[in-house]
């Protein structure tokens, strides 16, 4: 449960409060959608930074978590302390790089210490705080616009909820998968120097079909209240959107938590990214509510499903590399979602593409991914 929570704040909060917060900065700041984009480009930049930091640093998994959780409270409250774009610009970088760091942080000492106790179904309810925390940022925020609250109050709003959940987490570093004497976490601060950089190139397939997820599914995961809101002036019902999304993100990790023992990590990887490009793909070619909903279920109770089957199909096949495995599937998820907002944004500033035309690459990414998951990865070095 305290994994649970560090993940809502980590994920709903860090790297997911901006997109109900969109509508809101559009109506009382004039955020208009290309500079969305380069905001959230600017978190993903920093998601990618910590997802490399968070291989590399020297810090043990519990240090890293606390920095995580701090670092998002503290960006989060920034965001709603000024009217600087540039500033708002670093804020979501660092929050970005702090939500990677404390993504990593968490799924290595839960999921180090599920494996120690052979229950690594419960898993999903640890992956479920990533939709909880991003229905509970959707719900506050739908709130608030339905009750006229600036964006500046709801940033600060967030932060406060940040800074109780990083209470509330505390139990994951005081617990006793935090002590190497009872469940040492699987990654070292100092891997064998000689099998680290193999391990990696054994596994580019994995980390290149994590990235292509990446790319494929951040459109719609930034802009879906924003498209919502373009067919819709009810903020009652636009703003039902996001809180959709997580609930799907949540209820999905749980059920697949139940079932998975029937099928291969990698076919439910295959089979929710076939129901993720679906979802990616229906806003570009049928503009109604509806759309959105439908997509809002499909990308929303698919990626968290995704994010499990790889993290756990990282933490199997890197053995003593683990942490650098899981890092590096996360670097290339943060990478591929990098360049999502930006391709959107130069192509929509230099040729004026619309927001569907990047749907159908994404969509096309997806599928790409999709063929390269039918073949099985290649094993642990110490499983040949």
């Amino acid at each position: 449960m305290a994994a649970f929570v560090a993940l809502a704040v980590c994920m709903g909060i860090g790297r997911f409060a901006f997109t109900p917060l969109l509508p809101m900065m559009q109506a009382d700041a004039g955020l208009g959608l290309a500079e969305a984009g380069w905001l959230a480009s600017a978190n993903y930049l920093g998601y990618l930074a910590g997802a490399l930091m968070a291989g590399a640093l020297p810090w043990s998994s519990t240090s890293q978590l606390r920095v995580g959780l701090g670092l998002v409270a503290l960006t989060t409250a920034l965001m709603g302390l000024g009217h600087s774009w540039p500033l708002w610009a670093v804020w979501r970088f660092i929050a970005g790089l702090a939500s990677a760091i404390g993504l990593v942080a968490t799924t290595s000492l839960c999921l180090s210490r599920l494996a120690a106790l052979g229950q690594q179904q419960k898993a999903g309810l640890m992956f479920a705080g990533v939709g909880a925390g991003i229905m509970l940022a959707g719900l506050l925020c739908m709130a608030m616009g339905l009750a006229y609250v600036p964006s500046p109050m709801a940033w600060l709003v967030m932060a406060a909820v940040a800074l109780l959940g990083m209470f509330c987490a505390r139990g994951l570093w005081a617990s006793p998968a935090a002590r190497p004497s009872v469940a040492p976490p699987v990654p070292t601060a100092s891997p064998a120097p000689q099998c680290g950089q193999t391990s990696l190139l054994r596994h580019a397939r994995l980390i290149f079909c994590y990235g292509c997820f990446g790319f494929g599914y951040i459109l719609p995961a930034t802009f879906l209240p924003a498209q919502a809101r373009q067919l819709v002036t009810d903020p009652a019902v636009f703003g039902l959107a996001w809180p959709l999304f997580g609930l799907a993100a949540a209820l999905s990790t749980l059920i697949v938590g139940r079932v998975k023992r029937d099928y291969s990590r990698r076919h439910i990887w295959l089979g929710a990214q076939l129901l993720m490009a679906l979802g990616v793909l229906v806003p570009a070619v049928w503009s109604s509510i509806a759309a959105i909903v439908l997509a809002a279920l499909c990308v929303g109770g698919t990626f968290m499903v995704v994010t499990m089957m790889g993290m756990q199909e990282a933490q199997a096949l890197g053995g003593a590399q683990a942490r650098k495995l899981i890092a590096a599937v996360t670097a290339a998820f943060a990478a591929g979602q990098l360049l999502g907002p930006v391709v959107f944004s130069v192509l929509h500033d230099t040729l004026n593409v619309s927001l569907e035309g990047a749907l159908v690459l994404g969509c096309a990414l997806l599928l790409l991914s999709c063929a390269l998951l039918i073949k099985p990865f290649a094993p642990r070095a110490d499983q040949d």
